[in-house]
Order: C-alpha cells, then structure tokens, then sequence
C-alpha cells in the first residue's frame, strides 16, 4: 500500500495534508476545531489561502490556536497547505499541527524507565519537581524523552516525572500529565522478514521515497541539508550523497551544534525517532521546529514529519525498540541511495 504524507498524518490525528472539510457555517465550526497550531515564529493572517492575499492579522510567535481545517492553495510554491483560523488563512510552514491531550500520571515508574512522548503543544522543563523551579528548557509537542523517576508535590499533589538528558546527562522535571508512556505496540517492527527495503531520497527535489520488494510505499516531501556549491558541475548539499544504509537508532536524541557561538548553532532536545545513516551523525529524524517539507531546511539531516520517521523508524533495518542505547546495525541496515 502506498502511503502519502497525507495518510501519514491522518493516521496520526495530524492531518496536515489533508483536503478542506466540507464547509459548515462558522458558530458551527467554532465548537469543533480539528486540532490546534503552535506557532514557531510570528504568523501572518491572510484573506485567502495563498501568498498573494491580503494580511488581515497576525498570529506571534509561541502561540496556539484553533485549526478549523486544511487546505491546498493554488499558488505554483511546494509548500501549499493551509490552515483555516477563525479570523483567516496561515501558511503551515512555521505553524506545527498539535493536539492539548493530558493524562493521569503515576508514581510507579518501572526501574528501567518509560519512554515518553509530550501530548501538549509545549511543556517546561524545570530543574526541579515544582513549577517554582527555574526552566531550563521548552519542550515541544511530539518531543521523547527517557522518564527515570516520578515526584509528587506535597503542597499541590502535581505529579513530576524526572526525564534524563541523554546528552547533557543533566535530569529535568515536567509535568506527569503532559506526558505519555510510549508502548511497546507503537515501535512493533513492520515487515522485519522482508529483507528488500530500499529508501531514496533525491536532493534536488526534496523528495523521500521508500520501496519494498520493489513497490513504492511511502512517497513523501523532506527537507535535507541546503545546497552548498558546484564540483565539477555536480551540486553539493549538507547532506552526504551516496549509497549507504541505517546503521543506529536510537527514540530519543538531544542534537546540538558543537559551536555555541556560531549563527547556525541549534539546541534542539528530544528530537524523536531518529534513524542515523552516515557515521558523521547524520539521520533521519522527526522534526518540530519547522512545517516546511519540499526544501531544505536542515544542518545535514533529513527531517521528516515526526509520525513518518516512526513509521522509518519500525519499517527499516536494525529492529529497535523503545531503550535507552541505541541499537546498533548487524551489517543488516536497510539501504539508503541519497542523491
């Protein structure tokens, strides 16, 4: 069966792809929103879906809001799907889909861990098991996390679950009910007996295809490395070309750049099913920073929408699970053609 990114994101309760509902009248619409929108950076309301309307608002950074439905635009850009507010149209580039879900948390965290999953658009992460203790970092709908411990607050009966930093080796504290235990049925391997998986990706076009015995099953739009220059005729980007193969995962990665003081440096914790490919570190990963599949938008790796990177992350070579380490490759990785 092939799968489109549409599909993708249905299957997820994101549908970030797909048509518009069929229209009902506008107090009607208003009590069932199809999910919500964080904003990344500030967002301009338009009259119309397209970038020629008119700007009627503004949406600033940071915010959530009600996502009425999605639409498909007709202007000649890659990216054109929209979202309908109630004052107007956004552009989904920076608006990441998301969804405000809370659960009962527990004390009884198993003495391995969990791994969990933020179901809330944004989450702080504190030093401490209280609000009252400083924030050491946002973390963001869709982010994992490995969760070692659980805290109850005496004065207000909040329940803090302890997550480690698998890069800083630093522990943080969030709220129980913002996150989620991911199962072990979630991560369950698709088709492991099929040896003849192939996924290509083409640099060019930013496009992202995987096939199985040889049928295309998932032809989606990713973002890569940006160009770079012209060797000899042939473009260059941040991302490898060549014929390689998945070699590690791990559920959960805090990237980072190695130079804080650069202009490009980027601090981005929790970044979920990330599936590594060239021995530099590049993979292929879920992404919550931008929307804007169809360009490149990565300091090298492939970023895809996070519920499509799990679903690479279940159909290639090496099997993972949800652990801690990483599983590494048995010179079995599934192969990669990027060019």
């Amino acid at each position: 069966m092939l799968l489109s990114r549409r599909e993708f994101l249905k299957l997820s309760g994101l549908a970030a792809a797909a048509p518009l509902l069929s229209r009902v009248s506008l107090p009607e619409a208003l009590l069932r929103p199809q999910l919500l929108g964080r904003t990344i950076y500030l967002n301009y309301i338009y009259d119309r879906p397209s970038l020629n309307g008119k700007h009627i608002g503004v949406i600033p950074a940071a915010s959530v809001f009600n996502i009425y439905g999605t639409v498909q635009s007709d202007d000649n850009y890659y990216n054109r799907t929209w979202y309908e507010t109630e004052q107007g149209y956004v552009h989904s580039a920076s608006v990441q889909p998301v969804r405000w879900q809370v659960h009962e948390p527990t004390l009884d965290i198993p003495a391995q861990g969990f791994l969990g999953e933020v179901t809330v658009p944004f989450t702080l992460a504190k030093t401490g098991p209280s609000s009252h203790y400083n924030t050491a970092y946002t973390f963001y709908y869709g982010t994992t996390y490995w969760v070692t411990s659980a805290q109850q607050n005496e004065k207000d009966g909040s329940i803090w679950y302890e997550v480690q930093d698998d890069r800083t080796l630093k522990n943080y504290w969030l709220r129980g009910e913002d996150v989620r235990s991911v199962s072990d049925a979630e991560v369950r391997p698709i088709d492991p007996d099929v040896a003849d998986k192939r996924i290509e990706v083409n640099l060019a076009k930013q496009t992202f295809r995987a096939y199985q015995s040889g049928q295309l099953v998932l032809d989606i739009l990713c973002s890569t490395g940006p160009y770079l220059r012209t060797v000899n005729g042939k473009r260059i980007y941040g991302t490898p070309a060549g014929d390689w193969s998945i070699l590690r995962k791990r559920p959960t990665r805090h990237m980072m750049g190695d130079d804080a003081a650069s202009a490009d440096f980027f601090d981005l914790p929790g970044v979920p099913w990330v599936s590594y490919f060239h021995w530099w570190g590049v993979s292929i990963h879920g992404t919550y920073w931008h929307n804007d599949y169809g360009r490149p938008r990565s300091h090298g790796c492939v970023n895809l929408p996070p519920e499509a990177a799990k679903w690479i992350f279940r159909w290639t070579m090496p099997q993972a699970g949800i652990e801690l380490k990483e599983t590494l490759a048995n010179n079995n990785g599934t192969t990669m053609v990027v060019s």
